[in-house]
């Protein structure tokens, strides 16, 4: 099936189904109008594959996929026109410019955690609006462990944009493998590390290149003279109201001092209380773990005595459920898995240091996060935290809105990831800059050819310099030679 589908998707770019623009804006209006008529169907998948609360479905997923659809369609005018750029001295008389044209076929393999949101628009712009705005053909193949969501897909998609050049394959290991073994124009991976080296060694095979997003462990440094109660909302919802931590750009620990960690830790136990009740596991707004393999690995992480010991709020869990209240964590022992992977749950551990300074030091001891976020009013903390900490992305006093501008780049480096997208810079990672020269029979210089005398090698020598007058000595001909 993967082989057919692939010849399918080839022949259909081929014949050029895909590169008119009026093509790609039919089908982002197409994806527009199913958004609006199966909001319902929608919101009601991703509650099924992970209890996601109506309105967070809504302002996390439903709402930035037809956001980024209509991004794309004012934008892509402009971003497929030629762009202009300089001529240079040497190539006098010319004109210059950079083509932006599609890469072919493309395969989007999304995750589960936002499993709208990952295969539209990945956290506010989907690859796949951007691999249709650039004119490719694509196959989004969506997460098994988000059954519901990849069956919507699978029956809507078909039902509204143009299935000869845009494609869902369903299916698990055996489907996936399958695909990857086909020569593809790009792969855009959303996922762990480890399925991304697979991902990696399969398109090696063909020389494909990749864009990875992969995650990490996003540190939040939380300085001591902050407006504490509105940080910790911030925090809080960035945290649990993205999924129950279940999300690539979700804090993963905080670093502040020993001196402010208790405050920090009251405050943390009043807005959790606030926003999810007494008992957090009964709450409406507070998402489930995806399957019993996750909550499996998640418990896992706490069953250390010297883990457990250090919860001071939270813990409770509820299998039957699949559901993990809020829990936060204090001076968690540095060599236990909570602190050396990804949690990716609703875990909050907090890592304390004598002075606020010291904690760039420890981000840059770790691998390169995909966010990193800083609360404080200390511009010379921000200015070193902005120069010496490499991340995908950060963001100053609040945590995951960076990815709401679709004027920001959005991707990893390093562990977390390769390439970057969102708005203009989805349309580019599906796109191949073509440099084009062009110039007429004019302008003759006969320096250029051999044999290279001594004068054709002055006048070459000054036009590779700047040289005005070797220029106006080129264009007249000099050195003369007969015809």
């Amino acid at each position: 099936m993967a082989a057919e589908v692939a010849r399918e998707l080839r022949a259909s770019f081929a014949a050029g189904r895909t590169r008119p623009v009026e093509w790609r804006a039919a089908q982002l209006r197409a994806l527009v109008k199913m958004i609006e008529e199966k909001e319902g169907d929608i919101s009601a998948a991703l509650h099924a594959d992970l209890a996601k609360p109506h309105m967070e479905s809504y302002l996390h997923e439903i709402s930035l996929a037809k956001a980024s659809c209509t991004f794309a369609l004012k934008g892509m005018k402009s971003w497929t026109k030629p762009e202009k750029v300089p001529a240079a001295i040497t190539t006098f008389p010319s004109t210059a410019q950079i083509v932006s044209e599609p890469l072919g076929v493309v395969l989007v393999i999304s995750a589960w955690n936002y499993p709208f949101c990952k295969s539209m628009i990945h956290c506010s712009i989907d690859p796949v609006i951007g691999a249709i705005a650039a004119g490719n053909a694509v196959v989004l193949k969506p997460s098994e462990i988000a059954p519901a969501t990849s069956s919507l897909f699978a029956k809507l998609l078909p039902e509204y944009v143009d299935n000869s050049c845009i494609k869902v394959v369903e299916g698990g290991v055996e489907e996936t493998t399958a695909l990857l073994e086909q020569k593809w124009d790009k792969i855009f991976y959303t996922g762990s590390g480890t399925v991304a080296r697979v991902v990696m060694a399969a398109a090696a095979k063909h020389l494909t290149p990749v864009a990875l997003e992969l995650g990490g462990k996003c540190p939040v440094i939380v300085d001591s003279n902050v407006d504490l109660h509105v940080a910790i909302k911030r925090i809080a919802v960035g945290k649990w109201g993205c999924n129950n931590g279940q999300a690539c750009i979700a804090p993963d620990y905080i670093i502040t001092t020993k001196a402010f960690a208790p405050e920090l830790v009251d405050s943390l136990k009043r807005v959790i209380e606030r926003f999810y009740g007494e008992d957090p596991l009964q709450s409406a707004d507070l998402s489930r773990i995806v399957n019993s393999k996750h909550f499996n690995r998640l418990t896992s992480l706490v069953e250390d005595k010297k883990v457990a010991d250090k919860i001071v709020y939270g813990g409770q869990t509820d299998e039957k459920q699949l559901k993990i209240a809020p829990t936060v964590l204090l001076d968690v022992p540095l060599d236990t898995a909570l602190m050396t992977a990804e949690i990716f749950g609703p875990y909050l551990p907090i890592i304390t240091v004598e002075k606020i300074e010291e904690s760039i030091d420890f981000i840059n001891s770790k691998t390169k996060p995909l966010a990193a976020y800083l609360f404080t009013k200390n511009k010379k903390l921000q200015d070193d935290f902005v120069a010496n900490v490499p991340a995908g992305g950060m963001l100053v006093n609040d945590v995951a809105l960076h990815l709401a501008n679709p004027h920001l780049p959005f991707g990893g480096v390093g562990e977390s990831g390769m390439g970057s997208y969102h708005g203009k810079f989805s349309f580019d990672c599906f796109s191949h800059k073509k440099a084009v020269l062009i110039r007429g029979f004019g302008g003759e210089a006969t320096a250029r050819y051999p044999p290279y005398t001594t004068e054709k090698q002055k006048i070459l020598r000054g036009l590779i310099n700047g040289s005005f007058i070797a220029l106006i000595l080129a264009l007249l001909g000099f050195p003369r030679e007969k015809r």
